[in-house]
């Protein structure tokens, strides 16, 4: 072995954890500006909020959900889960959390867990009367519907009208008594044939503007809260 080899090998064994760890940040900062659920580590749905400034292994969830959690805490640790477009998957992060003003909380220790093809988002269980409007079609016109579960990026509902993978309508539904009606623009993702009168269908929403997403969540958690107290 001539010495250029020799130096070539030992100069490669050096590079290989700094190649790694570029790699590693590179993964996170890629998931800057994801909305994510933040979770304790028993599984229990803390907030959802927006991951940014991320710079290595730390980064800000600025908070969407109206949930209030204690402000004098200390650092603890939860996990945070997202979805990317890019992957088309379910993104796992871990990391240590603490509250600054403005519903921002801090992360240190962020590390990336897994990806995994799974449901982007926290559903709630409901069963709702909704409507579903289609503008063409055999189903044209307001039909009504019962919503079954909803999140951040979706629903599921039931109904005695055929539908079609593809098929696009407005969902309307009144989460809350005390709350404005939520209207949201779907796609039929999947249909399920439960019995021959009822079909679950299970779609996306569509041409979410941010403001409509944090209406959504805000609805979302107070229904949540909501459903807990009657239990």
């Amino acid at each position: 072995m001539g010495l250029f080899d020799l130096w070539r090998r030992r100069g490669k064994k050096k590079t290989e954890p700094a190649a790694k760890e570029e790699s590693a940040l590179y993964e996170l900062e890629v998931y800057s500006g994801m909305r994510v659920e933040v979770t304790d580590l028993a599984g229990k749905l803390l907030f959802v909020a927006k991951l940014l400034n991320i710079r290595g292994a730390q980064a800000e969830l600025h908070q969407y959900s109206e949930t209030q959690l204690e402000q004098n805490i200390d650092p603890f640790r939860v996990n945070i889960r997202g979805y990317s477009d890019r992957d088309r998957k379910a993104i796992y992060l871990e990391g240590m959390i603490y509250p600054t003003p403005r519903h921002i909380w801090k992360v240190e220790a962020l590390t990336l867990s897994k990806t995994k093809n799974d449901r982007a988002f926290f559903r709630l269980g409901t069963n709702l009367d909704a409507t579903a409007a289609m503008f063409s079609g055999l189903e044209i016109g307001e039909k009504p519907c019962k919503l079954l579960n909803i999140s951040v990026g979706g629903a599921c509902v039931s109904s005695e009208y055929r539908y079609h993978e593809g098929d696009k309508f407005l969902l309307k539904v009144r989460l809350l008594k005390d709350r404005p009606e939520s209207v949201m623009f779907c796609q039929v993702l999947r249909v399920v044939q439960r019995d021959e009168s009822k079909t679950e269908y299970g779609c996306r929403f569509l041409e979410l503007t941010e403001e409509d997403q944090e209406k959504i969540t805000q609805n979302i958690f107070a229904a949540q809260r909501q459903k807990r107290a009657l239990h």
